[in-house]
Protein backbone atom coordinates (compact mmCIF):
# COMPACT_ATOMS: atom_id res chain seq x y z
CA UNK A 1 0.00 0.00 0.00
CA UNK A 2 1.08 3.17 -0.91
CA UNK A 3 1.95 6.00 1.74
CA UNK A 4 -0.08 8.83 1.66
CA UNK A 5 1.83 10.99 3.63
CA UNK A 6 5.60 10.31 4.84
CA UNK A 7 8.65 11.99 6.54
CA UNK A 8 11.70 11.53 5.50
CA UNK A 9 14.74 11.09 8.30
CA UNK A 10 18.03 12.02 6.21
CA UNK A 11 20.46 9.93 8.70
CA UNK A 12 23.89 11.75 8.90
CA UNK A 13 25.22 9.12 11.74
CA UNK A 14 23.57 9.82 15.10
CA UNK A 15 22.66 7.24 17.15
CA UNK A 16 19.05 8.76 17.55
CA UNK A 17 17.99 8.75 14.20
CA UNK A 18 16.06 5.56 14.82
CA UNK A 19 14.33 7.25 17.77
CA UNK A 20 13.39 10.50 15.46
CA UNK A 21 11.64 7.80 13.26
CA UNK A 22 9.62 6.45 16.09
CA UNK A 23 8.51 9.66 17.97
CA UNK A 24 7.33 10.61 14.08
CA UNK A 25 5.24 7.04 13.56
CA UNK A 26 4.22 7.63 17.46
CA UNK A 27 2.00 10.40 15.97
CA UNK A 28 0.75 8.21 13.53
CA UNK A 29 2.69 9.28 10.71
CA UNK A 30 4.94 7.32 8.76
CA UNK A 31 8.63 7.92 9.09
CA UNK A 32 11.70 6.30 6.48
CA UNK A 33 15.80 6.82 7.24
CA UNK A 34 17.75 6.86 4.65
CA UNK A 35 21.64 7.54 4.54
CA UNK A 36 22.47 10.82 3.47
CA UNK A 37 24.48 9.59 0.66
CA UNK A 38 22.01 7.15 -0.01
CA UNK A 39 19.47 9.97 -1.83
CA UNK A 40 19.62 12.90 -4.03
CA UNK A 41 17.87 15.79 -3.80
CA UNK A 42 15.94 15.01 -6.92
CA UNK A 43 14.93 11.61 -5.63
CA UNK A 44 13.53 12.82 -2.43
CA UNK A 45 11.79 15.84 -4.27
CA UNK A 46 10.25 12.69 -6.40
CA UNK A 47 9.44 10.47 -3.50
CA UNK A 48 6.79 13.24 -2.10
CA UNK A 49 7.73 13.45 1.04
CA UNK A 50 5.79 15.72 3.64
CA UNK A 51 9.07 16.78 5.49
CA UNK A 52 12.90 16.29 5.79
CA UNK A 53 14.13 15.92 9.39
CA UNK A 54 18.40 16.36 9.32
CA UNK A 55 19.31 13.76 12.42
CA UNK A 56 22.11 14.19 14.29
CA UNK A 57 25.84 13.28 14.35
CA UNK A 58 29.03 13.12 16.10
CA UNK A 59 31.09 15.16 13.54
CA UNK A 60 31.32 18.51 13.01
CA UNK A 61 30.24 20.44 9.92
CA UNK A 62 33.91 22.50 9.13
CA UNK A 63 35.92 19.28 9.00
CA UNK A 64 35.69 18.02 4.93
CA UNK A 65 35.77 14.29 6.38
CA UNK A 66 32.14 15.50 7.97
CA UNK A 67 28.79 14.23 6.02
CA UNK A 68 27.79 17.01 4.08
CA UNK A 69 24.81 17.44 1.83
CA UNK A 70 23.70 19.51 -1.77
CA UNK A 71 22.64 22.29 -1.04
CA UNK A 72 19.56 22.14 -3.26
CA UNK A 73 17.68 20.42 -0.58
CA UNK A 74 16.80 23.72 1.15
CA UNK A 75 15.24 25.05 -2.46
CA UNK A 76 13.03 22.24 -2.38
CA UNK A 77 10.14 23.90 -1.07
CA UNK A 78 9.77 20.44 1.69
CA UNK A 79 9.62 21.87 4.70
CA UNK A 80 12.96 20.90 7.20
CA UNK A 81 13.85 20.66 10.79
CA UNK A 82 17.55 20.15 11.44
CA UNK A 83 18.27 18.05 14.73
CA UNK A 84 21.43 18.83 16.71
CA UNK A 85 24.38 18.00 13.93
CA UNK A 86 21.55 18.73 11.36
CA UNK A 87 20.45 22.39 12.75
CA UNK A 88 24.33 22.94 12.42
CA UNK A 89 23.92 21.88 8.64
CA UNK A 90 21.59 23.73 7.84
CA UNK A 91 23.08 26.49 8.72
CA UNK A 92 26.30 25.62 7.06
CA UNK A 93 24.74 24.86 3.81
CA UNK A 94 22.65 28.26 4.01
CA UNK A 95 26.20 29.72 4.61
CA UNK A 96 26.22 30.42 8.19
CA UNK A 97 29.17 30.09 10.80
CA UNK A 98 29.91 27.32 12.69
CA UNK A 99 32.56 27.32 15.47
CA UNK A 100 33.67 25.26 19.05
CA UNK A 101 32.06 26.39 22.02
CA UNK A 102 33.87 28.73 23.87
CA UNK A 103 32.96 27.78 27.37
CA UNK A 104 33.18 23.49 25.67
CA UNK A 105 30.86 21.34 25.30
CA UNK A 106 27.19 21.55 26.92
CA UNK A 107 25.51 17.92 27.83
CA UNK A 108 22.48 17.00 29.35
CA UNK A 109 19.51 18.64 31.01
CA UNK A 110 19.93 22.34 30.10
CA UNK A 111 17.08 25.43 30.62
CA UNK A 112 16.05 26.84 26.91
CA UNK A 113 14.41 30.36 26.76
CA UNK A 114 12.34 30.16 23.09
CA UNK A 115 10.49 32.75 20.92
CA UNK A 116 6.86 32.34 19.61
CA UNK A 117 7.18 30.39 15.94
CA UNK A 118 5.38 27.52 14.40
CA UNK A 119 7.57 24.62 16.42
CA UNK A 120 7.32 26.43 19.90
CA UNK A 121 3.24 27.39 19.81
CA UNK A 122 2.02 26.42 22.86
CA UNK A 123 5.27 25.70 24.86
CA UNK A 124 5.95 27.86 27.58
CA UNK A 125 8.49 30.41 27.52
CA UNK A 126 11.05 28.42 29.16
CA UNK A 127 11.71 24.62 30.03
CA UNK A 128 13.99 22.24 29.88
CA UNK A 129 15.67 20.03 26.91
CA UNK A 130 18.40 17.70 26.03
CA UNK A 131 21.63 19.23 24.99
CA UNK A 132 24.75 16.89 23.34
CA UNK A 133 27.18 19.38 21.21
CA UNK A 134 30.45 20.94 21.08
CA UNK A 135 29.98 23.59 17.85
CA UNK A 136 26.87 25.88 17.54
CA UNK A 137 25.68 27.98 14.94
CA UNK A 138 27.73 31.80 15.54
CA UNK A 139 26.40 33.19 12.74
CA UNK A 140 23.54 33.31 11.33
CA UNK A 141 22.47 32.58 7.37
CA UNK A 142 20.66 35.32 5.83
CA UNK A 143 16.78 34.82 6.19
CA UNK A 144 17.43 33.04 9.49
CA UNK A 145 16.30 34.14 12.74
CA UNK A 146 17.09 32.97 16.51
CA UNK A 147 14.43 31.43 17.96
CA UNK A 148 16.05 29.44 21.49
CA UNK A 149 18.82 30.30 23.86
CA UNK A 150 20.80 28.73 26.43
CA UNK A 151 22.80 30.27 29.34
CA UNK A 152 25.90 28.82 26.65
CA UNK A 153 24.45 28.52 23.58
CA UNK A 154 23.25 31.69 21.72
CA UNK A 155 21.75 30.00 19.17
CA UNK A 156 19.61 26.93 20.18
CA UNK A 157 16.83 27.45 17.78
CA UNK A 158 16.88 28.92 14.26
CA UNK A 159 14.29 29.24 11.33
CA UNK A 160 13.91 30.79 8.13
CA UNK A 161 10.06 30.21 8.59
CA UNK A 162 9.34 31.88 5.19
CA UNK A 163 10.64 28.61 3.47
CA UNK A 164 9.41 26.76 7.09
CA UNK A 165 13.36 25.70 7.22
CA UNK A 166 13.83 25.31 11.30
CA UNK A 167 17.05 23.89 13.33
CA UNK A 168 17.23 22.78 16.79
CA UNK A 169 19.88 22.40 18.67
CA UNK A 170 18.80 20.13 21.52
CA UNK A 171 16.99 16.63 21.14
CA UNK A 172 13.14 17.00 21.17
CA UNK A 173 13.34 13.33 19.88
CA UNK A 174 14.27 12.06 23.96
CA UNK A 175 12.05 12.03 26.74
CA UNK A 176 14.78 14.54 28.51
CA UNK A 177 13.00 17.36 26.23
CA UNK A 178 10.24 18.49 28.60
CA UNK A 179 8.02 19.75 25.54
CA UNK A 180 10.16 17.56 22.57
CA UNK A 181 6.88 15.52 21.51
CA UNK A 182 4.67 18.86 21.14
CA UNK A 183 7.77 20.02 19.21
CA UNK A 184 7.90 17.40 16.93
CA UNK A 185 3.87 17.44 16.38
CA UNK A 186 3.85 21.55 15.70
CA UNK A 187 6.19 20.16 13.05
CA UNK A 188 4.54 17.57 11.92
CA UNK A 189 1.21 19.00 11.54
CA UNK A 190 1.83 22.63 11.77
CA UNK A 191 4.60 22.62 9.48
CA UNK A 192 4.22 20.03 7.42
CA UNK A 193 1.10 19.66 7.11
CA UNK A 194 0.47 16.23 8.09
CA UNK A 195 -2.90 14.31 9.02
CA UNK A 196 -1.25 11.22 11.06
CA UNK A 197 -2.95 8.74 9.22
CA UNK A 198 -0.26 5.62 9.16
CA UNK A 199 -1.62 2.51 11.36
CA UNK A 200 0.30 -0.75 11.64
CA UNK A 201 -2.48 -2.24 10.55
CA UNK A 202 -1.07 -0.28 7.14
CA UNK A 203 2.41 -2.36 7.79
CA UNK A 204 0.99 -5.84 8.24
CA UNK A 205 -1.31 -5.67 5.23
CA UNK A 206 1.95 -4.18 3.12
CA UNK A 207 4.46 -6.42 4.54
CA UNK A 208 2.07 -9.82 3.84
CA UNK A 209 1.63 -8.45 0.36
CA UNK A 210 5.10 -8.00 -0.14
CA UNK A 211 6.49 -11.44 0.92
CA UNK A 212 3.45 -13.52 -0.19
CA UNK A 213 4.84 -11.89 -3.88
CA UNK A 214 9.13 -11.66 -3.52
CA UNK A 215 8.69 -15.77 -1.30
CA UNK A 216 6.22 -17.04 -4.38
CA UNK A 217 7.22 -20.64 -4.77
CA UNK A 218 10.25 -19.85 -2.49
CA UNK A 219 10.52 -21.90 1.31
CA UNK A 220 11.46 -20.48 4.17
CA UNK A 221 13.47 -21.00 7.11
CA UNK A 222 12.69 -19.07 10.29
CA UNK A 223 15.33 -18.61 13.00
CA UNK A 224 12.83 -19.02 15.87
CA UNK A 225 14.31 -18.27 19.79
CA UNK A 226 10.97 -17.44 21.17
CA UNK A 227 11.81 -14.27 21.78
CA UNK A 228 8.99 -11.68 21.27
CA UNK A 229 10.71 -10.70 17.90
CA UNK A 230 11.33 -14.15 16.04
CA UNK A 231 8.03 -15.12 17.13
CA UNK A 232 6.22 -12.38 15.42
CA UNK A 233 8.58 -12.22 12.49
CA UNK A 234 7.60 -15.84 12.25
CA UNK A 235 3.55 -15.05 12.15
CA UNK A 236 4.24 -12.01 10.24
CA UNK A 237 5.66 -14.03 7.42
CA UNK A 238 3.94 -17.89 8.37
CA UNK A 239 0.41 -15.32 7.55
CA UNK A 240 2.37 -14.64 4.12
CA UNK A 241 3.74 -18.02 2.90
CA UNK A 242 1.97 -20.66 4.97
CA UNK A 243 3.43 -23.83 5.43
CA UNK A 244 6.56 -23.08 2.71
CA UNK A 245 7.73 -21.55 6.52
CA UNK A 246 9.61 -23.95 9.01
CA UNK A 247 10.00 -22.54 12.36
CA UNK A 248 13.87 -24.05 13.58
CA UNK A 249 14.23 -23.46 17.27
CA UNK A 250 18.33 -23.40 18.07
CA UNK A 251 18.79 -24.92 21.83
CA UNK A 252 22.53 -23.07 22.40
CA UNK A 253 22.59 -24.15 26.02
CA UNK A 254 22.34 -20.79 26.83
CA UNK A 255 18.46 -19.94 27.46
CA UNK A 256 16.71 -18.95 30.61
CA UNK A 257 15.80 -21.69 32.99
CA UNK A 258 13.71 -24.34 31.65
CA UNK A 259 12.86 -21.59 28.64
CA UNK A 260 13.68 -24.60 25.95
CA UNK A 261 10.20 -26.76 26.83
CA UNK A 262 8.19 -23.79 27.55
CA UNK A 263 8.81 -22.69 23.77
CA UNK A 264 8.15 -25.66 22.00
CA UNK A 265 5.16 -25.87 23.70
CA UNK A 266 3.65 -22.53 22.37
CA UNK A 267 4.94 -23.01 19.22
CA UNK A 268 4.51 -26.82 18.16
CA UNK A 269 1.00 -27.17 20.31
CA UNK A 270 -0.31 -24.09 20.24
CA UNK A 271 0.50 -22.26 16.84
CA UNK A 272 0.83 -25.33 14.32
CA UNK A 273 3.58 -24.07 12.76
CA UNK A 274 6.27 -26.52 11.23
CA UNK A 275 8.32 -26.89 14.44
CA UNK A 276 12.05 -28.07 14.59
CA UNK A 277 14.23 -27.84 17.82
CA UNK A 278 17.62 -28.80 17.50
CA UNK A 279 19.68 -29.33 20.84
CA UNK A 280 23.17 -27.89 19.88
CA UNK A 281 24.51 -26.92 23.49
CA UNK A 282 27.18 -29.01 23.35
CA UNK A 283 28.44 -27.97 19.49
CA UNK A 284 27.70 -24.30 21.24
CA UNK A 285 29.65 -24.06 24.47
CA UNK A 286 32.67 -26.27 22.82
CA UNK A 287 32.94 -23.44 19.87
CA UNK A 288 32.66 -21.10 23.03
CA UNK A 289 35.48 -22.62 25.21
CA UNK A 290 37.85 -20.18 26.46
CA UNK A 291 36.72 -17.12 24.62
CA UNK A 292 36.38 -14.30 26.64
CA UNK A 293 35.98 -11.07 24.36
CA UNK A 294 32.57 -9.59 24.19
CA UNK A 295 32.96 -9.23 20.34
CA UNK A 296 34.11 -12.71 19.55
CA UNK A 297 31.79 -14.22 21.82
CA UNK A 298 28.75 -12.86 19.36
CA UNK A 299 30.72 -13.39 16.07
CA UNK A 300 30.95 -17.04 17.13
CA UNK A 301 27.76 -17.27 18.24
CA UNK A 302 25.99 -15.64 15.21
CA UNK A 303 28.19 -17.76 12.99
CA UNK A 304 27.57 -20.65 14.65
CA UNK A 305 23.82 -20.26 14.35
CA UNK A 306 23.51 -19.90 10.53
CA UNK A 307 25.71 -23.40 10.30
CA UNK A 308 23.32 -24.89 12.50
CA UNK A 309 20.55 -23.54 10.18
CA UNK A 310 22.51 -24.92 7.07
CA UNK A 311 23.03 -28.43 8.49
CA UNK A 312 18.84 -28.46 8.92
CA UNK A 313 18.13 -26.96 5.40
CA UNK A 314 20.49 -30.40 4.36
CA UNK A 315 17.73 -32.22 6.90
CA UNK A 316 14.27 -30.54 5.79
CA UNK A 317 14.93 -29.96 2.29
CA UNK A 318 16.46 -26.68 0.58
CA UNK A 319 14.59 -23.95 1.91
CA UNK A 320 15.42 -20.60 0.07
CA UNK A 321 15.57 -17.91 2.37
CA UNK A 322 16.39 -17.64 6.43
CA UNK A 323 14.04 -15.20 8.37
CA UNK A 324 15.22 -13.21 11.43
CA UNK A 325 13.43 -11.39 13.75
CA UNK A 326 15.97 -7.88 13.36
CA UNK A 327 14.35 -5.01 14.55
CA UNK A 328 15.93 -1.47 14.36
CA UNK A 329 17.77 -1.11 17.56
CA UNK A 330 19.54 -4.41 16.51
CA UNK A 331 20.90 -2.77 13.49
CA UNK A 332 21.72 0.83 14.97
CA UNK A 333 23.53 -0.49 17.80
CA UNK A 334 25.57 -2.94 15.34
CA UNK A 335 26.67 0.67 12.85
CA UNK A 336 24.46 1.94 10.29
CA UNK A 337 26.11 3.97 7.51
CA UNK A 338 28.30 6.55 9.31
CA UNK A 339 26.81 5.53 12.78
CA UNK A 340 29.52 4.80 15.56
CA UNK A 341 28.81 0.55 16.37
CA UNK A 342 28.07 0.31 19.94
CA UNK A 343 28.04 -3.65 19.68
CA UNK A 344 27.19 -6.44 17.03
CA UNK A 345 24.25 -7.95 17.28
CA UNK A 346 24.11 -11.77 16.17
CA UNK A 347 21.53 -11.40 13.97
CA UNK A 348 22.81 -8.62 12.13
CA UNK A 349 26.75 -7.48 12.20
CA UNK A 350 27.49 -11.41 14.07
CA UNK A 351 26.14 -12.77 10.52
CA UNK A 352 29.09 -14.85 8.31
CA UNK A 353 29.61 -13.09 5.09
CA UNK A 354 29.36 -16.23 3.24
CA UNK A 355 25.92 -18.45 3.41
CA UNK A 356 24.54 -20.93 1.23
CA UNK A 357 21.09 -19.53 1.68
CA UNK A 358 20.01 -17.38 -1.55
CA UNK A 359 19.14 -15.00 0.64
CA UNK A 360 17.40 -13.41 3.90
CA UNK A 361 14.14 -11.78 5.13
CA UNK A 362 14.11 -9.61 8.10
CA UNK A 363 10.73 -8.21 8.22
CA UNK A 364 10.86 -6.53 11.53
CA UNK A 365 13.86 -4.33 10.96
CA UNK A 366 12.15 -0.79 10.33
CA UNK A 367 10.21 -1.22 13.48
CA UNK A 368 10.63 -0.45 17.24
CA UNK A 369 10.07 -2.83 19.94
CA UNK A 370 6.79 -1.38 20.82
CA UNK A 371 5.72 -1.49 17.29
CA UNK A 372 6.56 -5.16 17.06
CA UNK A 373 4.30 -5.97 20.21
CA UNK A 374 1.49 -4.07 18.65
CA UNK A 375 1.97 -5.89 15.17
CA UNK A 376 2.40 -8.87 17.38
CA UNK A 377 -1.40 -8.27 19.33
CA UNK A 378 -3.03 -7.66 15.67
CA UNK A 379 -1.59 -11.11 14.68
CA UNK A 380 -3.25 -12.62 17.32
CA UNK A 381 -0.28 -13.63 19.22
CA UNK A 382 -0.77 -14.61 23.27
CA UNK A 383 -0.32 -11.65 25.07
CA UNK A 384 2.07 -13.48 27.77
CA UNK A 385 4.25 -14.13 24.79
CA UNK A 386 3.94 -10.60 22.94
CA UNK A 387 4.68 -8.83 26.56
CA UNK A 388 7.53 -11.15 27.93
CA UNK A 389 10.70 -8.93 28.24
CA UNK A 390 13.72 -9.08 25.50
CA UNK A 391 15.68 -11.48 25.61
CA UNK A 392 19.54 -11.83 23.27
CA UNK A 393 19.60 -14.18 20.80
CA UNK A 394 23.14 -14.64 22.43
CA UNK A 395 20.93 -15.52 25.30
CA UNK A 396 23.59 -15.89 28.42
CA UNK A 397 26.68 -15.66 26.37
CA UNK A 398 26.47 -12.00 26.84
CA UNK A 399 25.55 -12.19 30.10
CA UNK A 400 28.43 -14.04 31.57
CA UNK A 401 31.29 -12.14 31.68
CA UNK A 402 34.26 -13.62 30.60
CA UNK A 403 34.63 -17.23 29.54
CA UNK A 404 31.15 -19.48 29.40
CA UNK A 405 31.25 -22.90 30.47
CA UNK A 406 28.00 -25.12 31.44
CA UNK A 407 28.65 -24.70 34.75
CA UNK A 408 28.70 -21.16 34.55
CA UNK A 409 26.04 -20.93 32.96
CA UNK A 410 23.48 -23.25 35.02
CA UNK A 411 24.80 -20.56 38.19
CA UNK A 412 23.36 -17.69 36.16
CA UNK A 413 20.44 -19.74 34.99
CA UNK A 414 19.37 -20.73 39.03
CA UNK A 415 20.44 -16.51 39.92
CA UNK A 416 18.24 -15.13 37.13
CA UNK A 417 15.19 -17.61 37.65
CA UNK A 418 15.26 -15.97 41.32
CA UNK A 419 15.58 -12.25 40.53
CA UNK A 420 12.67 -12.76 37.93
CA UNK A 421 10.42 -14.78 40.17
CA UNK A 422 11.06 -12.49 43.42
CA UNK A 423 10.53 -9.61 41.04
CA UNK A 424 7.20 -10.94 39.80
CA UNK A 425 6.10 -11.87 42.75
CA UNK A 426 6.86 -8.25 44.02
CA UNK A 427 4.46 -7.24 41.06
CA UNK A 428 7.30 -5.06 40.14
CA UNK A 429 7.90 -4.74 36.17
CA UNK A 430 10.90 -3.33 34.87
CA UNK A 431 11.11 -3.18 30.52
CA UNK A 432 13.88 -5.47 31.61
CA UNK A 433 15.50 -7.26 33.96
CA UNK A 434 18.01 -10.10 34.40
CA UNK A 435 20.74 -11.28 36.84
CA UNK A 436 24.33 -11.02 35.36
CA UNK A 437 27.47 -13.87 36.12
CA UNK A 438 30.77 -11.46 36.10
CA UNK A 439 34.01 -12.59 36.40
CA UNK A 440 35.17 -11.43 39.70
CA UNK A 441 35.09 -13.65 42.55
CA UNK A 442 34.72 -12.44 46.35
CA UNK A 443 35.64 -13.66 49.44
CA UNK A 444 32.87 -14.15 51.99
CA UNK A 445 31.55 -16.06 55.19
CA UNK A 446 29.18 -18.73 54.78
CA UNK A 447 28.66 -20.84 58.13
CA UNK A 448 31.91 -20.75 59.89
CA UNK A 449 34.06 -20.91 56.52
CA UNK A 450 35.46 -18.71 54.72
CA UNK A 451 33.88 -18.48 50.91
CA UNK A 452 35.63 -17.10 47.60
CA UNK A 453 32.55 -17.56 44.97
CA UNK A 454 31.20 -15.92 42.06
CA UNK A 455 29.51 -11.95 42.18
CA UNK A 456 26.11 -11.68 40.46
CA UNK A 457 25.14 -8.44 39.42
CA UNK A 458 21.16 -7.66 39.10
CA UNK A 459 19.99 -5.75 36.28
CA UNK A 460 16.15 -4.03 35.86
CA UNK A 461 15.66 -0.73 33.37
CA UNK A 462 12.76 1.34 32.85
CA UNK A 463 12.08 2.72 29.17
CA UNK A 464 9.27 3.38 26.11
CA UNK A 465 12.24 3.00 23.19
CA UNK A 466 15.08 0.91 24.59
CA UNK A 467 17.33 3.38 22.97
CA UNK A 468 17.48 4.89 26.25
CA UNK A 469 16.70 3.66 29.57
CA UNK A 470 16.92 4.63 33.17
CA UNK A 471 17.55 1.82 36.22
CA UNK A 472 14.48 1.15 37.74
CA UNK A 473 14.00 2.10 41.75
CA UNK A 474 13.28 -1.46 43.19
CA UNK A 475 12.18 -1.98 46.34
CA UNK A 476 14.90 -2.42 48.78
CA UNK A 477 13.03 -5.16 50.49
CA UNK A 478 12.78 -6.85 47.14
CA UNK A 479 16.26 -7.01 46.66
CA UNK A 480 17.02 -8.07 49.77
CA UNK A 481 14.96 -11.10 49.42
CA UNK A 482 16.19 -11.99 45.96
CA UNK A 483 19.54 -11.24 46.87
CA UNK A 484 19.31 -13.73 50.33
CA UNK A 485 17.91 -16.19 47.81
CA UNK A 486 20.56 -16.36 45.19
CA UNK A 487 23.52 -16.16 47.88
CA UNK A 488 21.33 -19.17 50.39
CA UNK A 489 20.44 -21.67 46.66
CA UNK A 490 22.70 -21.18 44.04
CA UNK A 491 25.74 -23.01 44.64
CA UNK A 492 29.03 -21.26 44.43
CA UNK A 493 27.83 -17.44 44.66
CA UNK A 494 28.58 -15.21 47.72
CA UNK A 495 28.11 -11.68 46.81
CA UNK A 496 24.84 -9.77 45.03
CA UNK A 497 25.38 -6.09 43.76
CA UNK A 498 22.81 -4.37 41.99
CA UNK A 499 23.58 -1.96 38.24
CA UNK A 500 22.54 1.80 38.94
CA UNK A 501 23.25 2.56 35.69
CA UNK A 502 21.42 4.41 33.28
CA UNK A 503 21.80 4.13 29.20
CA UNK A 504 23.54 6.47 27.93
CA UNK A 505 26.40 5.68 29.42
CA UNK A 506 26.04 2.29 29.99
CA UNK A 507 24.03 -0.27 27.60
CA UNK A 508 20.93 -2.29 28.73
CA UNK A 509 23.20 -5.20 28.53
CA UNK A 510 26.56 -6.14 29.81
CA UNK A 511 28.32 -7.32 26.95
Amino acid sequence: MQQTEKILVLDFGGQYDQLIARRVREQKVYAEIRAYDRITPDEIEKEGYRGIIFTGGPNSVYDPKSPHYDPRVLSLGIPILGICYGHQLIAYLAGGTIKPAAGGSEYGKTRITVEPCAIFDGIPGTSVSWMSHTDYVAGLPAGFRVLARTDNCPCAAMADEGRKIYGVQFHPEVTHTEYGTKMLRNFLFGVCGCRGEWVMDDFIERAVETYRRELDGKTVLCALSGGVDSSVAAALIHRAVGDRLTCVFVDHGLLRKNEGDGVENVFRRGFGMRFLRVNAEDRFLTKLAGVKEPEKKRKIIGEEFIRVFEDVRDEIGDPDVLVQGTIYPDVVESGKGDAATIKSHHNVGGLPSVMKFKGIVEPLRDLFKDEVREVGMKLGLPEALVRRQPFPGPGLAVRIIGEITKERADVLRDADAIFREELERAGVRPSQYFAVLTDTASVGVMGDARTYGHVVALRAVTTDDFMTADWTRIPYDVLEVASRRITNEVRGVNRVVYDITSKPPATVEWE
